[in-house]
């Protein structure tokens, strides 16, 4: 296997030393078939041990080794180092704050992804012995590739709306909702559209779409909230225009 040495540059803060971030940099000797996080783990297990960062399935499913690779959101495990040039800034997800090195306080998304309820909500009650909820091909086509989502909020992290706006509610969040409202077996759309409806929520999205293009499971959150445009005008209208017409 051919070896490359590559200069990665690593952003650096400690909160209980530092004043602010700074970049580290790190020489390291890299095999054509390493990714980004190889880099990094070479750095943490042979350079510098005091490195923090997330990672865990090495395969990206996990969605926790999120990170900026030279100024784009992207998993480090599917960031594969021959794509990019002999010098690589890696830093913290955009958007976020910054726990420690390259680790980002997740309070905020995880309060808003609970808020909206992201499980399935019975539009029926059944037994056990009653069996179980069925479902068609088709109705599953509906909202599959929604359920794609691994939560690795990079689509917060290329959403300008997020970075300027902090309220909003976000591409995931919106996205998972979006899910379990177009699923046959869910009766909670009605919850979830006083939360996703709002200023703050789908109509704060300008549809820049670079959350699709960041999202790393082809998820297309943009989408998604598009048609929850749609779908909220047209509750809109029922309950103002068409009162008489049953949803």
């Amino acid at each position: 296997m051919s070896e490359r040495r590559i200069e990665l540059e690593v952003l650096r803060y400690s909160p209980e030393r530092d004043r602010e971030p700074r970049f580290q940099s790190y020489t390291v000797p890299c095999l054509d078939e390493w990714v980004v996080l190889d880099a990094l783990n070479h750095v943490k297990d042979h350079l510098d041990t005091t490195l923090s960062y997330r990672w865990s399935c090495h395969m990206a499913v996990c969605g926790s080794c999120g990170m900026m690779v030279n100024g784009e959101p992207t998993l480090a495990c599917k960031a594969f180092v021959r794509d990019y040039p002999d010098r690589i800034r890696v830093e913290p997800l955009a958007n976020f704050p910054i726990e420690r090195d390259l680790v980002t306080v997740m309070d905020d998304f995880m309060e808003k992804l609970a808020r909206v309820k992201p499980w399935l909500i019975p539009g029926e009650d059944k037994t056990l012995g009653s069996g179980e909820h069925r479902q068609t091909p088709a109705e599953l086509k509906r909202f599959k590739q929604y359920t794609m989502c691994i939560n690795c909020m990079l689509c917060y992290s290329a959403c300008p709306e997020y970075g300027l706006v902090p309220e909003f509610l976000g591409p995931a969040a919106i996205a998972l909702a979006h899910r379990y409202n177009l699923d046959s077996r869910d009766g909670g759309r009605a919850e979830r559209q006083e939360i996703i409806a709002r200023d703050e929520a789908v109509w704060q999205c300008s549809f820049v779409g670079a959350c699709s293009e960041v999202c790393p499971k082809h998820v297309d959150p943009a989408g998604a909230l598009q048609q929850v445009k749609l779908a909220s005008t047209v509750d809109w209208y029922r309950e103002h225009l068409l009162p008489w017409v049953k949803k």
